[in-house]
């Protein structure tokens, strides 16, 4: 794909695929049995310069464009879709909306340490009672004086235990989007608790957490843009992390090809290698198609989104395609492993695991396939 690429945009992929390599690779298994990530990755994330991309340089930032996003997340997404899911939502979530709604204060405050890798960011909009149906949130941001006074829980928040600030959507008036406003809230403050959740079939090295916020008092310059724009906000934010997840799929089922042509050669049945068999040379060849198609797919966002066009539809399009296709990917390479793909000591079952979760966070597959056909049809299969 190197033609479709200019020079800037194939140095840091050549950059950011050998700091893969020798930073998450060989890791990668470690962590996934240990349930932890090394937290020191933060750190280093952010003196690359991963944790600032599209970011200005006058923030902190690394600048560069989508497409730069997309190329380094299909790198982290081919070494740890854990790590991967660090800088997803940190940046692609967190800072960048900051960049967007935030006021001047906000982002002069947050965005150096966040791209620096001194702090992280999380994003709360997901509750035990809420997933996919975001603009019926239960989450209470009620006014006390010059300020706010925020109660309610998150589920399934990623990096919420090591995050320090929590972008947190409550509801400041009556029922639907127009109620939701988001906050930016410090995790150390008084009443807000985190609990990190264990036992999770894939993405297990990341630090996902219950967050309880508790009588959780901040100031009116926390509240990110406008009071009753939080739903706004959201929605923004998801579109474009809908590009980054999938180009982050898109890295996952290149580590499977990968591993999967590698395995093939080495591996031998009836005295020759099992890449020599028709049927298996067609698994290989479909994560294959399917990892061009998705790629394609990621950069199309990318540049729509470089170029100020709509790109909603189009993030849908690819984040339901790569999501799917690396879950096939995965299967496709267990296959090509048979037995040895089902145990540890290959990393084609933790791909299959981690890849399950991309189908369905950010917008489920199901999800996605009604913002397409509303966009298509004109009719909101939603009421």
């Amino acid at each position: 794909m190197d033609l479709e690429l200019g020079d800037a945009h194939r140095a840091l992929r050549e950059v950011a695929g050998a700091w893969v390599d020798k930073e998450v690779v060989p890791h990668a298994a470690a962590w996934d049995r240990a349930e932890a990530v090394d937290r020191a990755i933060v750190r280093k994330l952010g003196d690359m310069g991963f944790l600032g991309i599209e970011i200005p340089e006058e923030y902190g930032g690394s600048g560069g464009d989508a497409l730069s996003y997309c190329v380094l997340l299909e790198e982290l997404g081919r070494g740890d879709s854990a790590v991967r899911g660090i800088v997803s939502v940190s940046l692609g979530l967190v800072a960048k909306s900051i960049k967007s709604y935030g006021s001047e204060e906000q982002k002069r405050h947050w965005l150096p340490r966040l791209c620096a890798g001194e702090a992280l960011g999380c994003f709360g909009l997901t509750e035990p009672e809420t997933g996919s149906d975001a603009a019926n949130l239960a989450t209470k941001a009620v006014r006390d004086g010059d300020g706010w006074v925020l109660s309610g829980t998150k589920i399934f928040i990623t990096n919420g235990t090591w995050a320090e600030v929590a972008v947190i959507f409550a509801r400041t008036g009556g029922h639907g989007p127009k109620g939701i406003t988001a906050f930016l809230v410090p995790t150390d403050t008084t009443g807000f608790t985190r609990t990190e959740i264990k036992g999770k079939l894939g993405l297990r090295g990341q630090a996902t957490a219950e967050l309880v916020l508790d009588g959780v008092r901040v100031p009116d310059s926390a509240r990110l843009g406008a009071e009753g724009g939080g739903f706004t906000i959201a929605m923004s934010a998801l579109d474009k992390g809908r590009m980054g997840v999938a180009a982050g799929c898109v890295g996952l089922a290149r580590a499977c090809l990968e591993a999967s042509v590698r395995y093939a050669r080495e591996r031998e049945q009836f005295g020759k290698p099992i890449a020599s068999y028709q049927l298996v040379q067609e698994l290989i060849a479909d994560i294959a198609v399917d990892v061009e198609a998705a790629r394609l797919l990621a950069w199309r966002v990318a540049d729509l989104v470089d170029r100020g066009q709509p790109f909603g539809t189009a993030a849908s399009v690819a984040k339901l395609f790569a999501s799917e296709a690396a879950v096939k990917a995965a299967n496709n390479a267990i296959q090509v492993f048979g037995g040895y793909g089902y145990i540890d000591e290959y990393p084609v079952q933790k791909y299959l695991r981690d890849a399950r979760v991309l189908t369905l966070y950010e917008g489920t597959s199901q999800i996605q396939k009604l913002l397409i056909g509303r966009a298509l049809t004109g009719v909101n299969a939603f009421v």
